[in-house]
């Protein structure tokens, strides 16, 4: 049998339609049109997700979708943020246009929807094949009560992140994420480098939390998405957001080491569309030197913090949100009251910080894709004193990013391209000056294959002006079961070194005599995770793994004497572990029990022996215990155990011992607007300096006085003070 050109033509692209897959009857019957209106009770909803079979459509400013279906009875599905899901049906007839009117209703305050920002696909979080954990605004208020100035012991109590310090005299400290060193850690605002490019050490301690909605965390390489910072991992700070009436909160904390907190939130319209939040507050800690050795064991600051938001949303899918900050810091530490070190001498330490930065995020409409803008600019300056050496520097990070969001059948696809800027300037020691522009474009897909099975694939190109060229891929798959749910990822990645390390920033960049800055540090990190729900009860389980090339490490410099360089090591750093959760509630109560094996080992940098990292403890366990009543009040125990950790260049012993760290909290609510807190940490008072000495006998190789920090050296301690809303 022959068929005519035009007859072949016409059956050819009926088969490849997409509509010809969901043909369930007659496969040659012409499809017809299923126009769908989305609105809520504010409008029109678009960007909502209109599933039939394996199409995906999103809808347009006006809230419309068209599909193009076979004939017979179809299923649709309705999602969008904030909405709850809708389902409802049609029927379809050849060649003529069917309309579906879809109300949604908005999602209720109390279900536990979470869309994660920090994988740009915007999905919900138990879809998203990549695994981000989440700490919600109830965690965050929790921390808040007890330290309210810093981030750092909110982190510090999350399973598989560890806050170490890294310069005992002025307290500053960086994130480790399952072992892996924090230079590699990428801290953001709303997706946007406002705190530099590579965080600084000090950072941590100078982002308050009380304008924090939720954390979003990703751990393992995270180049695909943001870059050369997040070889290790990503953690995206995300703002509060504002209501549709003024608010406005004072908060007020007092330390018995003598600290004192004073904070104030006013969030509200400005007009139609438009809202604001506003966060200021002070912060100011006396020295202490709580061993009385005449050495401060608590460094002393005054920090002034103010950050603007304005946030822009009409309800059609438009949004744009912008920020700045101002902040500034004076921190000092070392020897108190004119006493001297073993050589007669005294040791100063002082860092006087100051940071503006700016920023802008905008999510606009293209037809029925998604385009996002990113953009923003940070300056820090920063005045130190490593004793008689003076070190004054600037640091300039420029970002911008565009990007397209888009849905074709069972594929979320995103596309982009960035530059970011890091700009170096040492005054006191400008060869350690350097500039770095990084062009890059990026892409991925996450790809449903149906409601128990999906994939997310990323992978990013980077034209870096030092190091050259790199593509730093990354997959995952998730697979539901039941009560089960697995994900499992990988991906490889690279790091830009500088001479910005922990330990550059404990001593100081006077002493550093050299550093290898033409070779990237790269990685490969794996994870697999396994949870179930058994109604009340959470469990889940992580195993992870990486590997880190190259990287650079500090030794001491042959024939001199407080000096050293920094090189890439002769082996690879390897670490293996696993992760432990379980969430059980009942009723007012509710109990989180973590637990995290970690086994980093790297070579030696003198002698190539290869050996535990430093620093990092095998075991780490935490159970915290929490009692709540909606208007009346919350008290909680926790309880920590940080295991031994091998020691580097420690006089005193080459391991440390382990320790327990228990606390307590609680909070009265008086009447709609006041809340008492009160809050105990340590209460068993254990500190380093009931071991050993802070002090070291002598200096060490690279100049500093004293060893490291491998436990609190601040000791017993508590707080307290009120939350006034008004």
């Amino acid at each position: 049998m022959r068929l005519s050109i035009a007859t072949s033509t016409a059956l050819i692209c009926l088969f490849l339609s997409p509509a010809n897959a969901l043909a369930s009857q007659n496969p040659l019957a012409l499809p017809g049109t299923l126009k769908v209106s989305v609105s809520s009770d504010t409008g029109p909803v678009s960007a909502a997700s209109v599933k039939v079979g394996p199409q995906t459509v999103l809808t347009g400013a006006e809230g419309i979708a068209v599909l193009v279906l076979p004939p017979g009875e179809v299923m649709v599905s309705i999602e969008a943020t904030g909405f709850l899901t809708q389902t409802a049906s049609a029927v379809m007839t050849s060649r003529v246009e069917t309309r579906l009117d879809v109300r949604l209703a908005a999602q209720p305050a109390v279900t536990e929807e979470v869309i994660v920002s920090a994988t740009r696909s915007e999905k919900r979080l138990v879809d998203e094949p990549l695994r981000v954990e989440v700490l919600d605004r109830d965690e965050i208020e929790e921390k808040l009560l007890m330290t309210p100035g810093d981030i750092a012991m909110m982190l510090n109590e999350t399973a598989g992140l560890r806050v170490q310090v890294t310069s005992p005299a002025l307290g500053a400290a960086s994130l480790r994420i399952q072992g892996l060193r924090g230079r590699y850690t990428q801290l953001l605002s709303d997706g946007l480098p406002l705190y530099g490019g590579q965080s600084g050490s000090i950072g941590l301690l100078q982002i308050p939390p009380m304008d924090l909605g939720r954390v979003e965390i990703i751990k393992g390489v995270a180049s695909s998405l943001f870059g050369a910072s997040a070889l290790g991992g990503v953690i995206n700070l995300i703002s509060r957001q504002p209501g549709e009436t003024s608010d406005r909160e004072v908060l007020v904390n007092q330390t018995t080491l003598g600290g004192t907190d004073a904070m104030l939130w006013m969030s509200g319209p400005i007009r139609p569309h438009w809202r604001y939040t506003v966060l200021a507050g002070v912060d100011h800690q006396n020295a202490r030197d709580v061993d009385a050795d005449g050495w401060a064991d608590v460094s002393g600051f005054s920090r002034l913090n103010v950050r603007p938001r304005v946030f822009w949303n009409n309800g059609d899918g438009r949004s744009v949100f912008f920020t700045a900050g101002v902040m500034s810091e004076n921190r000092a530490g070392g020897t108190l009251d004119g006493r001297r070190l073993p050589d007669g001498s005294s040791f100063i330490e002082s860092i006087d910080s100051r940071r503006i930065d700016t920023g802008v995020v905008a999510r606009l409409l293209v037809g029925s894709r998604v385009l996002g803008l990113r953009g923003s600019a940070t300056l820090q300056t920063h005045a130190h004193l490593f004793g008689d050496a003076k070190e004054d520097d600037r640091h300039a990070t420029a970002f911008g990013e565009v990007s397209l969001t888009g849905a074709s059948g069972p594929h979320t696809w995103v596309i982009g391209g960035a530059v970011q800027s890091d700009g170096y300037r040492a005054h006191d020691v400008p060869r350690f000056n350097y500039t770095d522009w990084v062009p890059s474009v990026f892409a991925q897909d996450d790809y449903t294959l149906s409601p128990h099975v999906a994939f997310s694939v990323s992978a990013r190109l980077d034209q870096h002006s030092r190091l050259g060229t790199f593509v730093s891929p990354r997959a995952s798959a998730l697979v539901r079961g039941g009560p089960w749910t697995l994900r499992m990822s990988a991906g490889s990645g690279y790091f830009a070194p500088t001479p910005l390390t922990d330990e550059t920033e404990a001593a100081g960049l006077t002493r550093l005599t050299s550093v290898r800055l033409d070779r990237a540090e790269t990685a490969q990190t794996y994870s697999a995770d396994l949870s179930r729900s058994f109604g009340s009860m959470e469990l889940n389980a992580t195993v992870f793994g990486s590997r880190v090339s190259d990287p650079l490490a500090p030794r001491p410099v042959v024939g001199t004497s407080n000096r050293y360089e920094l090189v890439p090591l002769a082996g690879a750093t390897r670490t293996v572990g696993v992760e432990g959760l379980a969430k059980v509630s009942a009723g007012p109560f509710a109990m989180v029990a973590t637990y995290t094996y970690v086994h980093a080992t790297e070579p030696d940098a003198v002698t190539g022996t290869r050996l535990d990292v430093a620093l990092t403890p095998h075991h780490a366990m935490g159970l915290v215990t929490m009692w709540e009543r909606e208007g009346v009040g919350r008290a909680g125990v926790e309880f920590y155990y940080t295991g031994r950790q091998r020691l580097d260049n420690n006089p005193y012993r080459a391991e440390s011992a382990a320790y327990p760290y228990i606390g307590f909290m609680a909070e009265k609510r008086i009447g709609g607007r006041l809340r008492l807190f009160i809050n105990a940490e340590n209460l068993t008072d254990r500190r380093q300096t009931r071991f050993d000495s802070l002090v070291r006998p002598s200096r060490n190789y690279d100049g500093r006085w004293t060893v490291d920090a491998w436990a609190p050296l601040d000791g017993r301690t508590a707080n307290a003070g009120f939350r006034w809303t008004f």
